[in-house]
């Protein structure tokens, strides 16, 4: 039992968030909820969880696309529960950055277990990374999912988005296009590279000074793209 470590439960059905925030904190866990993708992604971002418990099904974001966001900017671990039975439910749920899959109906020694192996892998593992990406004149905003270019808002599409989360949560490292389609289109596109290069495309029109000279995603020949802020 430890209160210094921040649990985020982002589950829209009531009843099943209550349960499982009043079992958290019978353990001793601080504790935090929401019940919505929105309203999640701006407590993770307030709060930097020390573990985050996920439903898949939110009223207004698929958690699949949650779990990418969040994964942009913080490495901590993130337990899915979920109804969502099928197999490639959790290879998509699990390539998306989870670390663990419960599915529900669970009992309750299950789910204090899964959490108490999560948290045990310390502070190392956790995210300490900010919310807010800034590069040149564009300014990630993740908690609100707002991209900003010299103060003007980007209309960027959803691929797009999740794109240069992918991109600009890893500067510096070179991000092949198999790992980019996985995280960013799913596991089914992963030889797809067509879609990786119309979209690195898009991206730079909007985000570079010079889309023919870029400055910020570049592209590694036979690899992969690597981002630099």
């Amino acid at each position: 039992m430890n209160a210094s470590e921040t649990i985020l439960v982002v589950e829209d059905d009531g009843s099943i968030r209550e349960f499982v925030v009043s079992v958290l904190e019978s353990e001793g866990y601080a504790v935090s909820e929401a019940g919505s993708a929105r309203h999640g992604m701006v407590q993770a971002g307030a709060l930097k969880p020390s573990l985050l418990i996920l439903d898949l099904g939110l009223p207004d974001l698929d958690g699949l696309d949650f779990l990418r966001d969040f994964r942009a900017w913080s490495a901590a671990p993130v337990l899915v529960l979920s109804a969502r039975t099928q197999e490639s439910q959790k290879v998509a749920a699990l390539d998306a950055g989870a670390d663990d899959y419960l599915t529900k109906p669970f009992g309750v020694p299950e789910l204090l277990a899964r959490v108490r192996a999560l948290l045990r892998r310390g502070p190392a593992a956790t995210g300490e990374g900010s919310p807010l990406i800034e590069f040149g004149e564009v300014r990630i905003d993740c908690a609100g999912r707002r991209v900003e270019k010299g103060g003007e808002l980007l209309h960027l599409s959803q691929i797009e988005y999740r794109l240069l989360l992918a991109l600009a949560g890893n500067p510096g490292r070179v991000l092949t296009h198999r790992q980019l389609l996985t995280q960013v289109w799913g596991g089914k596109a992963a030889e797809n590279n067509q879609y990786l290069r119309v979209y690195v495309g898009h991206l730079r029109q909007k985000i570079e000074a010079d889309p023919a000279k870029p400055r910020h995603i570049l592209t590694e020949i036979g690899l992969g793209y690597r981002f630099l802020p």
